[in-house]
């Protein structure tokens, strides 16, 4: 995922809104059936509504961007959905490595 996407970065669904399936495909510059296809290729699960209704958190978004850079350059929507989540789960690996290094560190400097 780039940095730089306007889109955010990780959050906890609980601290910021969901957005309805049309608000989301509009934030996309899709269609409702793009955020479909990629619920069906299990790349992200839709938040539900008391009413039932579909719900996409800025997270998710920030995923369904990524895949559909992916779909637009000519990948399939399965293909880019398993390499989105892994480029998610590479990036979440280096931060806890990151975090893990900084605290080993700050260990070994504050030992006598």
């Amino acid at each position: 995922m780039t940095a730089d996407n306007s889109l955010g970065g990780r959050l906890d669904d609980d601290d910021y809104p969901a957005y309805t399936m049309g608000r989301a495909a509009e934030m996309l510059g899709t269609t409702p059936g793009f955020l479909r296809a990629i619920g069906e290729a299990r790349l992200i699960t839709p938040l539900r509504s008391e009413g039932g209704h579909r719900r996409y958190s800025r997270y998710q978004l920030r995923i369904a961007a990524r895949a559909r850079e992916l779909v637009d350059q000519g990948m399939p929507v399965e293909a880019a959905c398993r390499i989105v989540i892994l480029e998610d789960q590479l990036e979440e690996a280096q931060r806890i490595n990151a975090e893990f290094r900084r605290a080993a560190a700050e260990r070994h400097d504050d030992s006598p």
